[in-house]
């Protein structure tokens, strides 16, 4: 008999999508284990426990794990499905025959670095704000920013009735009409940066991720993905320890 483990852990490692993301499946009814639906905190055998996910079994035997970068391009949607027919990132895999989930997300207006693995343990990891690691973004902004109007992204603000923490924001360049700015952000909320330009009556033109932590977003074209290299991999996996709790 295998050790017990919580049912969110195992769907997680089975690259269905993030703890998080699970355990949000199995409040709304939508895992069976031995065709029974589930219930939050129970834990099972995974070499005799059937578990189902969406109504498709899942398991973790003689799994690969897979680490993609993709330079996701404005005009997708960060999800694998969209009931309304929208563009997916999944669109953009056709030639890859296994099942991935996206690390994060990015608007569908926005673009840049987009990780997508079966790795559900690294994506809790990459997603959970406690880890600290930065997310890197380029802005473009109509007109100039005022020193004043700077000094307040660089600080907490209260956005959707949340505090956010401090951001690292700089000015990188400026033309006639438009300034390209600096984020690096720690935590990653729904459309953060857009509304913290928005709080201070900045309208963004265009945003882009360029690098999550020290893996930056290189030589992959807009649209395109690549696998990532094994010290790619290394990297991700050491930025702080994993958690391991049942």
């Amino acid at each position: 008999m295998a050790e017990l483990i919580r049912l969110q852990k195992y769907i997680a490692e089975c690259g269905i999508c993030s703890r998080r993301a699970a355990e949000e499946k199995i409040e709304s009814g939508k895992v069976f284990v031995n065709g029974k639906t589930a219930t939050l905190g129970i834990k099972i055998d995974p070499d005799r426990d059937k578990v189902m996910v969406d109504g498709i079994k899942i398991t973790t035997k003689r799994r690969k794990k897979i680490y993609i970068m993709m330079n996701k391009p404005r005009g997708y949607i960060t999800t694998m499905h969209d009931e309304r027919g929208r563009k997916c990132v999944s669109d953009l895999l056709y030639d890859l025959n296994e099942r991935v989930v996206p690390v994060g997300r990015l608007d569908r207006d926005s673009e840049g670095l987009l990780l997508l693995t079966n790795d559900g343990d690294l994506v809790y990891k990459l997603t959970h704000p406690k880890h600290n690691i930065p997310k890197v973004y380029t802005a473009v902004v109509r007109g100039h920013v005022k020193p004043e109007t700077l000094e307040i992204l660089n600080s907490p603000m209260e956005i959707d009735g949340y505090i956010t923490d401090s951001s690292e924001v700089l000015i990188l360049a400026e033309k006639e009409d438009r300034t390209s700015l600096r984020f690096i952000l720690y935590e990653g909320r729904n459309r953060q940066i857009r509304k913290m330009c928005e709080k201070v009556g900045l309208e963004v033109l265009r945003l882009k991720r360029v690098a999550i932590g020290e893996l930056r977003l290189a030589e992959v074209k807009s649209g395109k993905w690549r696998f990532l290299e094994e010290d790619e991999v290394e990297y991700l996996l050491s930025l702080g320890d994993l958690d391991v709790r049942d």
